[in-house]
């Protein structure tokens, strides 16, 4: 029944991006301001669905301590949702992701449109340059901006290996960072056809202190991810792996 369930949400999220991407080209020809309202509805019906027909339900901790304003949201990535979720948490939501999903027939060219940040992450000084451009952008609007410092997708309980990029956007920025924790991996896991039904948990941290330098700031990202789990009953990470150099961004 989970493996039926899975194929036909699969098939409900395929349809419902295929019928809004569609749609979507009225908004952006002549109306563009919409297009983040617009994505806000895809990702709600998509968990909608999500919900209904896999039985997953969401369940978020510590909404208390999400300011009002901009912020930097330094988030464990374990599952495609995290990159939809977020969406419909936070007012103002801007991902920074990586640029080949601007390449997705219909929906890459509504990701800049609704204030996305695509990353390049093999152009090293100018790509930062132009990401730190971008996060001033957002931050001018009081966006908040939900960046993965793994990097990439990672099963819960894999060992802790973050990318420097969320101390560069806190060093240049002075936005509050804000740890986050899930356990999404274990009902939506990487790559993973089939959903298993249950609750997905996000747990939302207290910012950490201002003025972080990096070799401070990875290390109480990855402590307040620990803490965040053993209080939550999330799944441990394991001990830390060792810090790359390579700029953050979705997967």
């Amino acid at each position: 029944m989970t493996v039926l369930r899975a194929l036909a949400f699969n098939l409900y999220f395929l349809l419902l991006t295929i019928v809004m991407g569609i749609v979507a080209f009225p908004i952006r020809l002549f109306a563009p301001r919409l297009a983040l309202g617009y994505a806000k509805l895809w990702t709600g019906l998509t968990l909608r669905g999500l919900r209904h027909i896999c039985g997953i339900a969401v369940e978020v901790s510590g909404r208390e301590h999400l300011p009002h304003g901009p912020c930097l949201l330094a988030c464990q990535h374990q599952s495609m949702f995290d990159t939809l979720v977020w969406m419909n948490l936070v007012p103002l939501p801007t991902y920074v992701m990586k640029r080949e999903l601007e390449r997705i027939p219909l929906v890459g060219p509504m990701l800049r449109l609704s204030g996305m940040i695509p990353v390049d992450r093999d152009g090293k000084a100018r790509a930062l340059r132009t990401l730190l451009a971008a996060t001033d952008d957002a931050a001018r609007k009081g966006r908040q901006i939900i960046i993965f410092p793994e990097g990439t997708r990672t099963p819960p309980g894999a060992p802790i290996s973050l990318q420097p990029g969320i101390a560069a956007l806190s060093a240049h920025t002075g936005l509050p960072v804000i740890p986050v924790a899930t356990d999404a991996g274990l009902h939506w896991g990487r790559n993973a056809l089939v959903k298993r039904p249950g609750t997905i948990h996000i747990a939302i941290g207290r910012p950490l202190p201002p003025g972080l330098r990096r070799a401070q700031l990875l290390p109480a990202i990855g402590g307040a991810w620990r803490s965040l789990c053993a209080d939550n009953g999330l799944p441990m990470p394991a001990t830390d792996a060792p810090s790359t150099t390579i700029q953050s961004s979705n997967s």
